[in-house]
């Protein structure tokens, strides 16, 4: 057996964390610059507030309901997915952690209820993070995901074990395709060509048939949904193979000298995660557009060499720069830039050339030095020139959170 331990409404829950007087309140939380709705609560979305939604063409609804609005904190979402992770670790020796808000766990020879161990993980995350979860049980991950939804939607105690046919049978019959995991659009439309629209249609389908059809992992999710394990725990992700920084900026920009601290930002933000991985990179793309909803809308790219595979932010902020001094014209006002690192590899398993200069030893300990400091006193706290004096993400976040647990001036204080 298996479970998925799912976060409900992620960023908006955290924020409640450290605002208990917000719990049964509405609170969205919009995505970067303000733009759109990206976390609902429960009770937001009670009140008819979609997903994905521009915030300014719903902000008389948001107004009228008094909804706690809030701009997107990752550095604070990011810490609390850590401390949830680490106490869903002491309930499984095997774990997969899906994504920041959902971790897979491997309950085999586990020879306790399945019910009431689901009950005490919620409450011990509850109690230790203050978070609320959705506990989803059953023998494969495409069934989890399911026993996760009926976990969040159907049964009031938060927790779904699926351990029979005729459990998952149940819930199968009353959920479309496009609820299944792996199932989107397209394979919704391909699988309604031919005849399925709901998920037991699907579980009850040839999976050789559908194979011909689709594709070998339809298949797979057919074996899935009928309780055959076919895709195991993921203990160990495998390093990206690329890696994109990009923002909209908090306003739009003519300035080449600004769009080249824009892009030194994200080329030195994209390094530090290269490193974070032990790997080098060989390429780089790089893009900048204005606003499509303008006349005159411009956007243009370049793909850049690297000397060398390296994973120096010195020398991606110098070619990264090279590139963007090329995509830039005059009179232009840039609404957006990006950089992507292509060609990534292991370091561990890279042999220099002998007639190539590579990294040197100085580079990887002043990288290293670089990264520890920013780790332990705060992201920007040591940056490079090119990035501006600031040495910030210069987007709007006009109704951001306090930093609660990577500042000390916004640790909250208990009065007793």
């Amino acid at each position: 057996m298996m479970g998925l331990v799912d976060c409900n409404s992620c960023y908006a829950s955290c924020e409640q964390v450290f605002r208990p007087d917000l719990r049964d309140k509405p609170v969205i939380v919009l995505s970067n610059n303000d733009g759109c709705i990206i976390a609902r609560s429960k009770q937001a979305k009670s009140l008819g507030i979609p997903d994905l939604k521009p915030y300014f063409k719903i902000k008389p609804l948001i107004k009228k309901n008094r909804v706690q609005v809030f701009s997107a904190n990752f550095r604070l979402y990011g810490d609390i997915s850590n401390q949830v992770m680490a106490t869903l670790r002491e309930f499984s020796p095997h774990v997969e952690q899906y994504s920041i808000d959902e971790m897979f766990l491997d309950f085999d020879g586990l020879k306790l209820d399945l019910d009431d161990y689901g009950t005490v993980i919620r409450k011990t995350i509850w109690q230790h993070v203050r978070m609320p979860v959705g506990v989803g049980i059953a023998p494969t991950k495409t069934l989890t995901k399911l026993a996760n939804h009926a976990a969040k939607n159907i049964k009031g105690s938060g927790v779904a074990v699926l351990d029979a046919p005729y459990k998952w049978q149940w819930l199968q019959k009353r959920l479309p395709i496009n609820k299944i995991w792996g199932i989107g659009k397209q394979l919704t439309r391909r699988l309604n060509a031919v005849g399925i629209h709901s998920a037991y249609q699907l579980a009850q389908a040839d999976p050789h048939f559908i194979r011909k059809q689709t594709s070998v992992n339809v298949e797979r999710t057919i074996r899935e949904l009928n309780g055959e394990p076919c895709i195991g725990l993921d203990e160990e992700p495998a390093p990206k193979k690329e890696i994109f920084v990009t923002r909209s900026f908090g306003s739009k920009t003519g300035s080449k000298e600004e769009l080249l601290r824009h892009i030194s930002r994200y080329a030195a933000a994209a390094a530090e995660k290269l490193r974070s991985q032990n790997s080098f990179c060989s390429s780089l793309y790089l893009f900048a557009f204005t606003s499509e909803f303008k006349p005159g809308f411009y956007r243009n790219s370049r793909v850049l060499r690297l000397p060398y595979p390296t994973s120096d932010s010195e020398v991606i902020i110098r070619y990264a720069k090279a590139g963007m001094r090329e995509i830039y014209q005059p009179n232009k006002l840039f609404a957006k830039c990006g950089i992507g690192l292509l060609d990534i590899r292991d370091r561990s398993f890279y042999q220099f050339d002998l007639f190539t200069p590579g990294q040197s030893q100085r580079t990887d300990e002043l990288m290293q030095v670089i990264d520890s400091v920013n780790q332990r006193y705060g992201r920007d706290s040591v940056t490079f020139g090119a990035e501006g004096l600031t040495g910030k993400w210069t987007m709007r976040q006009n109704k951001l959170s306090p930093s609660y647990t990577s500042s000390w001036l916004d640790i909250p204080r208990v009065h007793c």
